[in-house]
């Protein structure tokens, strides 16, 4: 019991000792807390950046917006990603002049705060396919269910490996989110106007064979084409102007002859 009623003693002491001193020194302390505050403030300022970037790095750990080997487009940069630092993420970029999903040489490194700023495309997250479309113009006057025929034909041969391996994807996909199940397999739909009749080749490729897939897609649709010369015709803008004949005119031309004098 003494030894509690020492201790309380002793923190009444100090308690008061300091109270003592915080009256005595006021006007001191209250400076020095003033450049504290002041210090405090420029360095916060001067670190919002990288506290913005590391930030970042700990959303893209935890909450998955990406990881290494994603394709994706960051801050109007579309690449793979190579490495995820604690303040930049660096991409081997893909496309700008070069055609296609294809590497341009560029190794982009971009701020981790980024995925604040702007929205981040992830091209093979939880969904690692994309759809994909190939437009054919065809003239009128063709068979038009041989064409359709001949399309889905090369679209099924070509893209029908990913079909199944895609559909249990989505079904992934749409028991994560709240999103409509959309069909995988490839298939064509048709529209005309003025001009010709439109296909539309659409299916779903791996996003990182969206080029070789469609040269594999445009070869089969040649041969297929080719074969069928007699019945379907491919459409262009030269061979679909049409020149407005010109009508004849009767032009009689009286002549009279007249002496002059």
């Amino acid at each position: 019991m003494r030894y509690r009623t020492r201790k309380f003693i002793s923190f009444i002491g100090y308690i008061s000792a300091i109270l003592i001193l915080s009256i005595v020194f006021s006007d001191r302390l209250g400076g020095l807390t003033v450049a504290f505050g002041v210090a405090g403030a420029g360095i916060a300022f001067a670190l919002q950046e990288v506290i913005a970037r590391f930030t970042g790095w700990y959303a893209i750990s935890f909450a998955h917006f990406y990881k290494t080997g994603d394709r994706v487009q960051l801050g109007g940069i579309k690449g793979d990603v190579i490495y995820i630092g604690i303040l930049r993420t660096t991409l081997m970029e893909i496309g700008d002049w070069v055609n296609g999903d294809l590497y341009n040489s560029h190794v982009a490194r971009i701020a981790n705060s980024f995925v604040f700023k702007e929205p981040v495309l992830n091209h093979s997250g939880d969904f690692p396919f994309l759809w994909d479309e190939i437009k054919i113009p065809v003239r009128y006057g063709s068979d038009y269910n041989q064409a359709r025929v001949i399309f889905q034909k090369v679209a099924e041969s070509v893209c029908g490996d990913y079909v199944e391996v895609a559909q249990k994807a989505w079904k992934q996909l749409v028991s994560k989110f709240l999103i409509e199940n959309a069909s995988v397999q490839p298939m064509v739909s048709a529209t005309f106007d003025e001009n010709w009749v439109t296909y539309t080749i659409r299916y779903v490729v791996d996003h990182k064979k969206r080029r070789s897939t469609k040269d594999l897609l445009y070869m089969d649709i040649l041969q297929g084409l080719e074969q069928a010369a007699d019945r379907v015709r491919i459409a262009s803008t030269a061979s679909e102007i049409t020149l407005v004949e010109t009508p004849e005119f009767d032009v009689n031309v009286q002549s009279q002859n007249k002496d002059l004098r």
